[in-house]
């Protein structure tokens, strides 16, 4: 890694993804550190950071619309019989300190912080993995931390009354073609069959690349996947599905999910294999 504020993932001594520690950013995006550009081993690039039809996505990371009504997703806020609106009410991810910098990884402490206060202490560790001569595997693990001392409610636009919308938590904006890409699990296809679902794995492949998510912790593969491929590609493990998740004070919530990272298009078998070999390195 190089750079205080831009350490870069290698892979095989290639770069494949710059982690933006303190990106400048308006209050209203919901500043964050974040991975982009991440790329495949042949330097394809599979994120996309402040795009024109969603300017608070950025690449890769964790944002969360509703922390106890504060917004770390960016953007208008879903309010119950108002829908989307504009609200002051966006906080920060600030990022601490590295515990670790290696040139394949790093852990992080993070700081949530909304209206002032701290309301959650995040460690972030981070590893990318060789997988084959085309593949790599992004091992992300975040851990939420309540440093309150009343419970934290974590919510989405679903349980706040707009169905099909439990974004919230991992999220990964994906590159925009001219085509939508193809997004399909073990037994499913197409955004309608897999958005909302539950799958130990999910590909999103594109005209020269694919991207395959698994939740590697059996509490992560509980959550449905967020998927969207016609309005925009992106994917998400959805932390807020159907109901708010409390955390209490001092508890921890924790996810993690490694996305295999491939040049060409994978079939369903392919991805199987390299999430095995992801999975259980």
């Amino acid at each position: 890694m190089t750079g205080n504020d831009f350490p870069v993932l290698r892979v095989a001594g290639r770069p494949v993804a710059r982690y933006v520690t303190r990106p400048e950013l308006p209050h209203r995006l919901s500043p964050r550190p974040c991975l982009h550009p991440v790329t495949t081993l042949a330097g394809t690039a599979v994120t996309e950071f402040r795009p024109a039809d969603h300017l608070h996505h950025l690449g890769v990371g964790v944002a969360v619309p509703d922390v106890e009504g504060h917004n770390f997703w960016g953007g208008r806020t879903f309010v119950r019989g108002r829908g989307p609106t504009e609200l002051d009410n966006h906080g920060t991810q600030r990022h601490t300190a590295f515990q670790l910098r290696d040139p394949d990884g790093f852990v992080e402490e993070l700081r949530w912080i909304a209206a002032g206060t701290e309301l959650l202490r995040e460690r972030r560790t981070v590893a990318a993995t060789e997988l084959t001569g085309t593949a790599w595997a992004l091992d992300f693990t975040f851990s939420l931390t309540n440093t309150t001392p009343d419970p934290l409610g974590i919510g989405s636009p679903a349980t706040n009354g707009r169905p099909g919308a439990a974004y919230g938590g991992f999220f990964w904006r994906a590159r925009k073609e001219s085509a939508a890409p193809r997004v399909f699990t073990a037994d499913r296809e197409g955004e309608r069959e897999v958005h909302g679902r539950g799958a130990d794995w999910l590909a999103l492949s594109g005209e020269n690349w694919s991207l395959v998510f698994a939740g590697a912790t059996e509490r992560t593969r509980h959550d449905p996947w967020f998927v969207r491929t016609e309005e925009y590609p992106g994917v998400g493990s959805s932390l807020a599905h159907e109901e708010r998740v409390t955390v209490a004070p001092g508890d921890t919530l924790v996810r993690r999910i490694v996305t295999v990272v491939a040049d060409g298009r994978l079939d369903a078998d392919g991805a199987a294999a390299l999430v095995r070999k992801a999975v259980s390195t």
